[in-house]
């Protein structure tokens, strides 16, 4: 077998950890908007938030290919500003994981949100507290273990992301091949005992994290 390489590990946990921060600053706003505000709209915005969780990997892939492609607005703009592309970068398999975690956070943070009590909001608000800080030192607190809950989702999804990445991030070893994608390569080589291993750290790895989130939340709670 050889020595393993472990950089797609060591990918896959930085690509999972930063699109989890961005699913987690953006589904916490769309869980709050959707918790918290009735609107225009609104049946269009959940439909959207939720279409990646039905749609196959390789469609949003495609998506996101025409959406920040070279020749696509976002893509001109990136290689103009910056001079770099976004396609078949480890950048864009954060987005991809983002794009297919997000509605898992969001899911999650919404029902707790919806089930703070909002008199207890309001009580606030009357002893001169802001929306901010009603948002933070009420809401937060009460919806903590639902949001913390959806975290954990998102990051193991994160992780385990494969056909949305290959169509943007491409298998590039070295670059952009996160674990599930060397593990496909693997399989696909006939290298049955390497692809065993990797599963086995994969699973590990996803295990201790979701173990951990669940222990924090026991503590918080």
């Amino acid at each position: 077998m050889g020595e393993i390489d472990l950089f797609p590990l060591y990918l896959s946990l930085k690509v999972a950890s930063l699109a989890t921060v961005l699913s987690f600053v953006i589904g916490l706003a769309i869980a709050w908007i959707l918790a918290r505000r009735q609107f225009p709209g609104r049946g269009f915005l959940s439909t959207i938030v939720t279409l990646p969780m039905v749609l196959p990997p390789t469609v949003l892939g495609y998506y996101l290919l025409v959406a920040i492609g070279r020749q696509s607005p976002i893509g001109r703009f990136v290689e103009g500003v910056f001079g770099v592309t976004l396609v078949f970068t480890w950048e864009a398999a954060v987005l991809a994981s983002c794009v297919v975690s997000i509605p898992l956070l969001v899911r999650s943070a919404q029902a707790a949100l919806e089930n703070v009590d909002a008199t207890i909001e309001n009580a606030a608000r009357t002893l001169g507290r802001s929306d901010l800080a009603v948002f933070v030192t009420v809401t937060l607190p009460l919806a903590w273990r639902g949001i913390l809950a959806g975290t954990g989702l998102a990051f193991a999804r994160a992780l385990g992301e494969f056909g949305a990445t290959l169509m943007v991030a491409g298998n590039i070893p070295g670059q952009t091949q996160t674990m599930p994608i060397a593990i496909y390569d693997a399989v696909q080589s006939g290298n049955v005992l390497l692809a065993n291993v990797l599963v086995g750290i994969v699973t590990v790895v996803a295990i201790a994290m979701l173990l951990l989130l669940d222990r924090t939340a026991r503590l918080k709670g």
